[in-house]
Order: C-alpha cells, then sequence, then structure tokens
C-alpha cells in the first residue's frame, strides 16, 4: 500500500496509471535532448559568437 500511494502522489497523479510517464521515459527524453542540443551546436557551431560573447573583455572607453 505504501508503495502504491508514493507512486501517486506524483505531478502525474491525474493521468491514468498506464500512461503515466515512467522513470525511463523521462531518461530517454532527457538523452534525446541531450542529444538534440549537441547536434545543433554542432550544425551551427557558434564558437567565435561565445568566445566573444563570454570571454573577450570589453575595450576601456577614453
Amino acid at each position: 500500500m505504501a508503495i502504491g500511494s508514493a507512486a501517486a502522489s506524483g505531478p502525474f497523479k491525474f493521468l491514468r496509471p498506464r500512461i503515466r510517464p515512467q522513470s525511463t521515459d523521462i531518461a530517454a527524453a532527457a538523452t534525446w535532448g541531450v542529444a538534440g542540443v549537441t547536434t545543433a551546436l554542432w550544425l551551427v557551431q557558434p564558437f567565435d559568437w561565445l568566445k566573444k560573447q563570454f570571454f573577450k573583455k570589453p575595450e576601456p572607453e577614453n
């Protein structure tokens, strides 16, 4: 009884037990998200822009 009540108290309590996302579903979605972001960065390769935005110190105004 304790296991069933703990599992039903999550944010997806309103869904039927058969269609609730399982931990493997969430892990798979996170993995695909990381893969998608990595692929997008690999395709675009904005490294010069990132270096300019985050690592280059602004020149002092005279």
